[in-house]
This record gives structure tokens, C-alpha cells and sequence, in this order.
């Protein structure tokens, strides 16, 4: 692909996905002076990735596999991989109670960061796309899983946030606050 083509390719994924691909940082790096160096890190990846796109998947997709990518490489080079869980570990015993004690004192939104941050990068991607308003072929493209797989994964992370949204809002006397 010639150069020329390349970069009319980037401009065009930059300006359709630009804000998505700033949201989708924020959701794999809470520093934002890490964010601003993630977000020039998909870019610049993106870019190179261009010069190998043949089309054979929407630039979306292209654009969003990328961004994962470097998004999961970028997690798994800055934290320790016992960091991070499993979504059925995020249901027990201590991490239930450090995320009772992070809830209290955050608002809505900053709970849904919490608990996508906990995600393996997989799921992440799978809640991220979601939460971008994509479907569960589009997302099953961009992941490699099936669209049934997807759907699943959404349902269960979206079910076990409202659980641990409601426990939030139920104090110790279980009255709703």
C-alpha cells in the first residue's frame, strides 16, 4: 500500500473512531498521563497497521482490534498479571469486599471503571465494544469469538455490575441509602 493511501486511511479512522479509541483508553489505563502516552501508543499502532490493511474486515474493526491490542499489551507490560481476575474471581470474598469499599465512596461511572479494569483484557474489550454501542457480531468479529459467546459475556458482567450496584446501595441495616 503506498503511503498516500495509508495516511488518507488513518485520517479517516482517526476522525470516525478518534473519540471512541480516548474512551477505550481511559478504560485500560486509569493514569492520565499514562492514557495521553497509550492513546499516541494505539495511534502510532494504527497507523503502521495500515499499511497492511487489505480490507477484509471494516476499517471498525480493523481499528478496534488494534486498539485492543495495544490496550491488552499495554495492561499486561504495567501490572501484574495477579492483578488481574477472572470475571468469576471478582464475585468472592475479598475482592467483593474492597469493591464494597470502593463503590461507597464513587460515583456510578467510576464503579463501571472499577469493575472494567478488573477485567481479563478479553472481557474488557468485549464490555468496552459493547458499552460503544457495537453488536454481538460486530464485537465477536473484532475478538474472534462467536456472536453467542459475546452475548454471553456481555449478560454476565452486565448482571454481576447491577448485583454489585445494588449491594452498594443497600447499607449494613439493609435499608437503600
Amino acid at each position: 500500500m503506498d503511503r498516500s493511501r495509508q495516511d488518507a486511511l488513518y485520517c479517516e479512522a482517526s476522525e470516525s473512531f478518534g473519540a471512541a479509541l480516548v474512551r477505550l483508553v481511559r478504560a485500560y489505563e486509569a493514569d492520565p498521563d499514562k492514557q495521553r502516552d497509550l492513546l499516541q501508543e494505539v495511534h502510532l499502532e494504527l497507523w503502521l497497521s495500515l499499511a497492511g490493511f487489505e480490507g477484509r474486515c471494516s476499517l471498525r474493526t480493523w481499528v478496534y482490534r488494534i486498539a485492543h491490542n495495544t490496550g491488552a499489551s499495554h495492561v499486561l507490560r504495567c501490572r501484574r498479571a495477579s492483578a488481574l481476575v477472572d470475571l468469576e474471581a471478582i464475585d468472592t470474598g475479598r475482592l467483593m469486599d474492597d469493591w464494597r469499599n470502593e463503590a461507597d465512596r464513587r460515583l456510578t461511572i467510576g464503579a463501571l471503571f472499577d469493575l472494567i479494569h478488573r477485567l481479563q483484557p478479553l472481557e474488557r474489550q468485549v464490555i468496552l465494544l459493547y458499552l460503544e454501542g457495537e453488536n454481538a457480531a460486530t464485537i465477536g468479529e473484532a475478538t474472534g469469538l462467536s456472536a453467542t459467546a459475546v452475548a454471553t459475556r456481555v449478560h454476565r458482567i452486565k448482571t454481576l455490575f447491577k448485583r454489585q450496584h445494588a449491594e452498594r446501595n443497600v447499607n449494613v441495616s439493609g435499608t437503600i441509602e
